[in-house]
């Protein structure tokens, strides 16, 4: 099943490049235009500039290009001697608790979807594939991991890095209130281990399903170069976290409905009975309101119009989700189903341009959006359960995007991958 390997690392040299708290970046999908200039304002080497490069339409991607060649000549950035697997750790506070999240970098064989190895649960979208795609072509590196799951109830892969946590990580920094350590792990033995723990496993995408279908198209691309099936160009660089950790976090992506024309308030909430009970409620205690009120199947928070509405899909309801039934109990194919695409008519290909949807991860900030003008209605949604992703993954089902949001992003810059389709992985 998935074949993981250690490989050798391009990292930041800190006495070249400064601390690593002025180096690294949330991934390319979140930062903004101001705050790509705000990190790109600590550093001349902070991985902004490579991951989102300035430029012409395909001038930008041939400035990363050069700019990480450049880097990689001043030794700002270096090669690792000895292949490694990376632990590495997020320590975070939400709500109020600190966690700490658990996992490694390494290489892992890419298989199609259709493989069965490595698997989806969400869809994606053209555009941000061509974008990596191009940007990936130009460096002929993976500047970033895609984060994926497995499953190891034994705690097989915790325990070959247990003796490795106890030493001062390689590297640490800081970001958005987030620490980020990193150790190498180059004994021979306890990578053998690891790998053998996970040659049975399948691997679930997490975050970075459009990296992976990139790094697909990339290694299919390279290939007539390629003399060995062990090349390093088919292999992808991930982070790896068990599906057991308890620092693994999974937040939900609420949804914004803007732009419907000939919107009617009461006329909704009317076809929202059918199939929901709708219960007001008071407005000033619904704006401290962080998750919908109900924890049941199908329950959302409804802002419109500074009126607030508890939702909850009527018992039997799944039954009227269209599709497989792995999703019909799974809250944002219920709500896409039943109340976008049946009652507002707002079909996929505007989720997919956001001609009339947006997404927001921050509640309150949702919220406040259901007091524009121009948004007809909010929704705040419960997060979905990892059960749940696992469940439409082995059923080779995806939900719709931003079906989960995975707590925190991964860093930027940590932990760069080369691809050469000459160098053995």
């Amino acid at each position: 099943m998935a074949e993981v390997v250690p490989f050798r690392g391009l990292l930041y040299d800190s006495a070249q490049a400064g601390p690593l708290d002025a180096l690294i970046a949330p991934p390319y999908d979140v930062v903004s235009e101001s705050e790509r200039a705000a990190l790109s304002a600590k550093s001349p080497w902070n991985i902004v500039r490579l991951d989102l490069p300035q430029g012409g339409a395909e001038e930008k991607y041939v400035n990363a290009g050069r700019e990480l060649r450049r880097w990689v000549d001043r030794g700002v950035l270096r090669r690792d001697a000895t292949p490694a697997f990376y632990r590495y750790h997020q320590a975070f506070s939400i709500a109020g608790r600190e966690h700490t999240r658990k996992g490694f970098i390494c290489r892992v064989r890419l298989r199609r979807f259709d493989e069965g190895v490595v698997l989806p649960h969400e869809r994606t979208l053209s555009g941000p594939r061509l974008d990596r795609l191009a940007l990936a072509r130009a460096t002929r590196t993976h500047l970033s991991q895609v984060f994926a799951l497995y499953s190891d109830r034994s705690g097989a892969v915790d325990a070959a890095f247990a003796g490795l946590e106890s030493r001062v990580p390689a590297f640490e920094g800081a970001l958005d209130g987030v620490s980020h350590r990193l150790w190498r792990l180059t004994d021979r033995a306890a990578q053998a281990r690891i790998a053998a723990a996970l040659a049975d496993r399948k691997v679930y995408i997490a975050d970075g399903h459009h990296r992976y279908e990139t790094m697909l198209a990339l290694r299919d691309e390279l290939r007539p170069q390629a003399t060995s099936p062990r090349l390093s160009i088919e292999y992808g660089s991930m982070f790896l976290c068990g599906m057991e950790d308890p620092g693994l976090v999974i937040l939900p992506t609420h949804r914004v409905v803007h732009g419907l024309q000939g919107f009617d308030l009461p006329r909704f909430i009317d076809r929202l009975r059918a199939r929901f009970d709708v219960r007001e409620l008071d407005a000033s205690a619904a704006e401290k309101l962080r998750a919908p009120p109900e924890q049941r199947e199908g329950s959302y928070l409804l802002a419109s119009q500074g009126r607030f509405f508890s939702l909850s899909l009527r018992p039997g309801g799944a039954a009227s989700v269209p599709g497989p039934d792995v999703l019909r109990h799974v809250d944002v194919p219920i709500l896409h189903a039943l109340i976008l695409e049946e009652v507002l008519g707002i079909d996929r290909s505007a989720q997919e341009r956001q001609t009339n949807l947006r997404y927001l991860k921050d509640s309150r900030a949702a919220l406040e959006e259901s007091r524009r003008p121009d948004v007809q209605a909010v929704f705040l949604l419960n997060p979905t359960r990892i059960e749940q992703l696992r469940a439409a993954a082995d059923a080779s089902e995806v939900m719709p995007q931003k079906s989960t949001f995975f707590y925190p992003k991964l860093a930027s810059g940590l932990l760069l991958d080369p691809l050469d389709p000459l160098e053995e992985a």
